[in-house]
């Protein structure tokens, strides 16, 4: 079967579109990158989404984005295939993430209507009837509906991917949020444990936003962390935060580091006499230092020996270099590139492999990551023809 697999992230960088051939064999999932590419939102697009991502967001502008996207992520569909020389008619399915504008996986008992919830936009019945093909997306809430907070869920395609015989991995991946999959080697008694360990590139793409008044959303290659000075002071402080504490499985999201969270940071940042690079260093700093405390809990434990990374934050070499000399010097820091599936490319083919599971009706989440009662068959389905 092949499979288009799309995925848009926190970062709101753009649409990521894999197309993977899976094939079942012997009870084994093989699985074929044959394209990706990223289709990236210009500058009025993302503005908009941005506002979607505020809770007074007006619903009308929520509910005109969730069709418009559809078509959106249909007319990306046709263009990346064109480029690539792939024929429409050779994708069997469309597994879509869809983009995120909330998710509050637990909720104060305020009211009698509060739930754990969650919502991804780009609706997959405009993108069945644009495209004729069978559309497979929303596949957080089925989690929720179970008792899981619906996130993460990239850490079931992380144990069929890369679980090893022989060594304990985590498996990282740094997009907006970073979140972390522990796998013990197989046959190991320890437990699969994976949950969002909080910020990934959120902040600090935030804090480049403000410096650069919105010309640049993303500091490349780490260049402007580099030139700035971690206060450790106010690192201490901000490794205060409950998020941190909180036992897992968790999950977060823009709720908590995203607008306000970063108002906070560059005002304090002020208060402290920092420049404005030395506040991307400390935001930098915070994601390496976060991730490094949560991947220190597991080592022995987990007989951890590889670190393999993904998402965006790959390419920070600041970040990296930051997180390598927090954590033990044997330790190996690799990327999934240099297991043979593209860094960057990683959570789109996840996507794909979650929908081709979730339309061959076999279950498609991990409960030891989500905290659900039980494993289930995740993504709703807008048939094509």
């Amino acid at each position: 079967m092949r499979v288009c697999g799309l995925m848009s992230g926190t970062s709101l960088d753009g649409l990521d579109i894999a197309i993977v051939d899976f094939s079942y064999e012997e009870g084994n999932i093989k699985n074929e990158l044959i394209y990706f590419v990223t289709m990236p939102y210009d500058d009025e697009l993302l503005q908009e989404l941005h506002k979607l991502m505020d809770p007074a967001a007006p619903l009308h502008l929520v509910s005109t984005m969730n069709m418009y996207l559809g078509e959106r992520y249909a007319d990306s569909i046709m263009e990346a295939l064109q480029v690539a020389g792939i024929s429409l008619e050779t994708v069997d399915l469309i597994s879509s993430h869809g983009q995120t504008i909330w998710h509050e996986p637990s909720v104060e008992p305020h009211c009698s209507y509060a739930r754990p919830n969650t919502m991804q936009i780009g609706d997959i019945a405009v993108l069945a009837e644009r495209l004729g093909k069978t559309v497979i997306g929303d596949f957080r809430t089925r989690d929720m509906a179970a008792g899981g907070q619906g996130a993460p869920l990239v850490p079931f395609a992380d144990q069929v991917l890369f679980q090893s015989g022989t060594v304990g991995r985590v498996l990282l991946n740094i997009g907006g949020i970073a979140n972390m999959t522990v796998l013990p080697r197989i046959g190991s008694e320890e437990p699969i444990v994976a949950y969002d360990t909080g910020p990934g590139n959120m902040v600090i793409d935030a804090c480049v936003a403000k410096l650069t008044g919105g010309k640049s959303s993303f500091d490349k290659d780490g260049e402007l962390a580099k030139g700035g000075t971690v206060d450790n002071g106010w690192l201490d402080h901000l490794m205060g935060h409950e998020y941190f504490a909180a036992p897992a499985p968790k999950s977060t999201g823009r709720e908590l580091f995203g607008a306000t969270f970063v108002e906070t940071f560059w005002t304090e940042g002020d208060e402290h006499g920092l420049s404005s690079v030395d506040k991307i260093a400390t935001a930098t700093m915070l994601t390496a230092k976060t991730i490094a405390t949560e991947i220190l809990r597991y080592i022995q434990s987990h007989d951890v020996k590889e670190v393999i990374v993904s998402g965006g934050g790959v390419h920070n070499r600041t970040l990296l270099g930051f997180l390598k000399v927090q954590l033990p010097e044997d330790l190996k820091l690799l990327t999934t590139s240099d297991l043979g599936i593209d860094a960057d490319a990683k959570e789109a083919l996840v996507f794909a492999l979650l929908g081709y599971l979730g339309i061959h009706k076999m279950p498609n989440s991990l409960p030891a990551a989500t905290g659900a009662g039980k494993a289930t068959i995740m993504g709703k389905i807008a048939w094509g023809g």
